[in-house]
C-alpha cells in the first residue's frame, strides 16, 4: 500500500531535510524551506531501480554517427542570433524574466512565425484562450495562421495527450511553474513538480524532435524559480531583461549546448509587440547631447555583439557627513575602485562630493572595458569640462592608475568608426599585435592621467 510522507526542500538549493529551518543549512539562504507531501509507491523491503529500461545500448564512439544539426531558421534575427543560429529540433528552451517584461509576447510572435509551415501548440496555463487570442490579433500583421493552435491546460498527462494527437513541431509552456503531474500531491510551482514536469519534457523532446520552448518565473533575486536542476535539465537558458519604464528589452543566453553563451538580442517594446533594434548603438546614442560635462562614450562587447553606450557622472558637493555613491548600470564596487583612484592617483578631490553614474537606456555592463569611460565621464563632470564629441573611450583602470588592455579591440574600433566617431582613446599596445583601423585615428594611453588630458577638451577649445 503506498503511504505518503512529508519532507523540506529548499527552493534556491533543492536541499531537503526531514524537519524545517528558517534558514537552510546548506545554501544559507532564508525562509526558503517549504513542505512538500511525497508520495511513496516502493513495495515494502524493495528500492525501485530507475532509468533501467532495457532498452540502452553500449557503442563504441568512433562508431556512433554525427550529422550536423540542421537549424529552424527564423525572420527575428536578434532572437536567431542569442540561440546561435536557430532552433535546433529536439531542444529544450527555457526563458525567464520579471513578470511583464515580454517573455509571452516574444513567444507568441516566434510562434506565429513558425505556424506558417509547422504544427505549433501553445499549451497556456496562466491565461485563458481569449486572452491571448486579443493579443495575437494585436501583434499580427495579416491573418492568424491556421497551423497555430492554442489550448488552456495545467495537467501534463494530458497536455501529452494532446501534443500526440496534433503532433506539433514546437511546443510552448506558458509556463512551467503552472504544470503538474497528477500522480505527485505536491502544489502546483513545488520543487517536485518543476523538477519531474521539466524532465518529462526533456524526454519528451529528445525522443520524438519536438522543440520545447518553456516559460519561466523568476525569484525577486532574479533566478529562475523552482530547482537549481531546471536549468541542468534544459539545453539553453534565455533571459529577457529591461526596465519596465524603458522601452528596451535585451536577450541574454546564460547556458546553450548548441551555440556561444553571453549572446544578447536586443528588442524594443512597441504596441504591436517586441520589435528587433538591428542597430543598438545608434538608437543608445540618439538623444545625446553633444559637448555636455560628465558624458563619455563607452565601447562595451555583449557576447560578439559590440556596443556603444552613453555613460553620464555627475559629481555634487554633499549636504551629509559622508558623500553618497550611486551606480545605475555598472557595478557598484568597481564605481568605488575608480572614484580611489581619481582620488589617490589624479588628485581628483571626491571626499566631499556625492557621486552618481548612469549608464543610458538602462543597459548594465559588467565587463571593465568601460573603466576609462566612467573615470573620464567623473573627471569631466567634477572639472566642468566637456567630453571630445568624436571620441571613445576602451580601457580597463588598475589599481595604480595604468590602463590594461581589453579583448576584442579591433571589433571595437570598427563599430565605433561605423557610427561616425574619429577618435578613440585606448591603453597603450606593449608588443607587437594587428595594425589599427585605418578608418578611426586611435590615441594610445598609459596611465588614466594620460588618457584624461587625450579626452577633454582644454577650456579654450571648449
Amino acid at each position: 500500500m503506498a503511504k505518503s510522507y512529508s519532507r523540506y526542500v529548499c527552493q534556491v538549493c533543492g536541499k531537503t531535510s526531514s524537519r524545517s529551518f528558517g534558514r537552510c543549512p546548506s545554501c544559507e539562504s532564508w525562509d526558503s524551506m517549504i513542505e512538500e507531501v511525497v508520495q511513496d509507491t516502493a513495495p515494502k523491503g524493495k528500492t525501485p531501480l530507475r532509468g533501467v529500461t532495457g532498452t540502452s545500448q553500449v557503442r563504441r564512439l568512433a562508431e556512433i554517427e554525427g550529422q550536423i544539426e540542421v537549424r529552424v531558421p527564423l525572420e527575428m534575427e536578434e532572437l536567431a542570433r542569442v540561440l546561435g543560429g536557430g532552433i535546433v529540433p529536439g531542444s529544450v528552451v527555457l526563458i525567464g524574466g520579471d513578470p511583464g517584461i515580454g517573455k509571452s509576447t516574444l513567444t507568441l510572435q516566434m510562434a506565429m512565425e513558425l505556424a506558417r509551415e509547422n504544427t505549433v501548440l501553445y499549451v497556456s496555463g496562466e491565461e485563458s484562450e481569449r486572452q491571448i487570442k486579443m493579443r495575437a490579433v494585436r501583434l499580427a500583421n495579416q491573418e492568424l495562421p491556421r497551423n497555430l493552435l492554442l489550448v488552456t491546460e495545467t495537467n501534463l498527462g494530458v497536455i501529452f495527450e494532446h501534443i500526440a494527437q496534433v503532433k506539433p513541431a514546437l511546443v510552448i509552456i506558458d509556463s512551467i511553474q503552472t504544470v503538474t503531474l497528477p500522480e505527485m500531491e505536491s502544489a502546483a510551482g513545488s520543487i517536485s513538480q518543476v523538477r519531474e514536469s521539466a524532465a518529462k519534457l526533456r524526454e519528451l523532446a529528445k525522443t520524438t524532435g519536438i522543440t520545447v520552448f518553456l516559460i519561466g518565473h523568476v525569484t525577486k533575486e532574479g533566478t529562475i524559480a523552482g530547482p537549481r536542476v531546471l536549468e541542468h535539465i534544459v539545453d539553453t537558458v534565455l533571459y529577457l531583461e529591461g526596465e519596465h519604464f524603458q522601452s528596451y528589452r535585451l536577450l541574454r543566453s546564460v547556458k546553450n549546448r548548441y551555440g556561444a553563451t553571453s549572446e544578447v538580442g536586443v528588442f524594443e517594446m512597441q504596441e504591436r509587440g517586441m520589435v528587433e533594434v538591428r542597430n543598438p548603438s545608434e538608437m543608445f546614442l540618439a538623444e545625446r547631447m553633444i559637448n555636455a560635462p560628465g558624458s563619455a562614450i563607452a565601447v562595451t562587447m555583449e557576447g560578439t555583439r559590440p556596443l556603444l553606450v552613453e555613460i553620464q557622472g555627475l559629481t555634487t558637493p554633499t549636504n551629509f557627513g559622508n558623500p553618497r555613491r550611486t551606480a545605475n548600470g555598472i557595478d557598484f564596487n568597481r564605481l568605488l575602485i575608480i572614484a580611489a583612484v581619481l582620488t589617490r592617483r589624479i588628485g581628483i578631490g571626491l571626499g566631499n562630493q556625492d557621486l552618481i553614474t548612469n549608464v543610458v537606456s538602462g543597459l548594465r555592463i559588467g565587463e571593465p572595458a568601460a573603466d576609462l569611460a566612467v573615470a573620464t565621464a567623473i573627471t569631466s563632470s567634477f572639472r566642468d569640462q566637456p567630453v571630445r564629441a568624436d571620441t571613445v573611450l576602451i580601457g580597463e583602470v588598475g589599481l595604480s592608475g595604468e590602463l590594461r588592455m581589453v579583448g576584442q579591440m579591433q571589433t571595437r574600433l570598427r563599430e565605433a568608426a561605423k557610427l561616425g566617431f574619429k577618435r578613440a582613446v585606448v591603453p597603450k599596445r606593449l608588443r607587437s599585435a594587428e595594425p589599427w583601423p585605418k578608418e578611426i585615428e586611435v590615441v594610445e594611453a598609459r596611465s588614466l592621467r594620460d588618457a584624461l588630458n587625450a579626452a577633454l577638451l582644454d577650456k579654450e577649445e571648449g
